[in-house]
């Protein structure tokens, strides 16, 4: 963790970290690294700015540990089939792009190279996604449900892409659902590729 240790004295409240990394991730989410304040994030977690001194030391600090503990994290999915882990994959990128912190998730993808001390941060989440995703296609092929010349790096930003897009341009109506159960969607856009790679 990167918050600054204090002395020894009353315990930190776990629930009061939970509002306060959530108030970060909102008000990033919202305002951008621009806007992006230790008086507003206290203020929208209901604490006074010195708690939020006493814990972290900059507002770079206190974000990147909001992303790193409040943040949905892309993972390896492995079901026994590539139809299960793609689907499984689809989830965790319709999760993170629906879910309580999707906007931050969204200016992360835009601000997070110049944001300092998060943006080597965030390129390892990155990087995580990617092997995760690259691992599942690579079972795959070993169990020879995917022709080994498929063109992988098209299927997996098809994925990806097509759960970050339908995420942020769903009808209201279909949001809600879609917030409800990701799944169904998930497996449709699974369904569709997996007939594309295979044309």
């Amino acid at each position: 963790m990167t918050a600054t240790h204090t002395s020894p004295g009353r315990p930190r409240d776990p629930e009061v970290d939970r509002r306060i990394s959530q108030a970060a991730l909102d008000v990033f989410g919202e305002a951008g690294w621009a806007g992006f304040a230790m008086e507003t994030v206290a203020r929208r977690a209901g604490v006074g700015k010195a708690s939020l001194y006493l814990r972290w030391s900059s507002k770079e600090a206190l974000l990147t540990d909001a992303v790193t503990e409040r943040m949905s994290r892309v993972t390896d999915v492995d079901t026994g089939t590539l139809r299960g882990d793609l689907a499984g994959l689809a989830v965790q990128m319709l999760d993170l792009y629906t879910g309580p912190s999707s906007r931050a998730a969204l200016r992360l993808t835009v601000e997070a190279d110049a944001i300092p001390g998060v943006a080597g941060h965030y390129d390892a989440i990155r990087r995580s996604h990617v092997l995760a995703a690259r691992a599942i296609v690579r079972r795959g092929i070993d169990r020879g449900e995917l022709s080994p010349d498929a063109p992988v790096t098209l299927l997996l930003d098809t994925l990806t892409g097509g759960a970050m897009m339908h995420a942020l341009s769903a009808p209201p109506d279909h949001t809600a659902e879609l917030k409800r159960d990701v799944r169904p969607h998930a497996e449709k856009l699974v369904s569709f590729l997996l007939r594309a790679v295979s044309d």
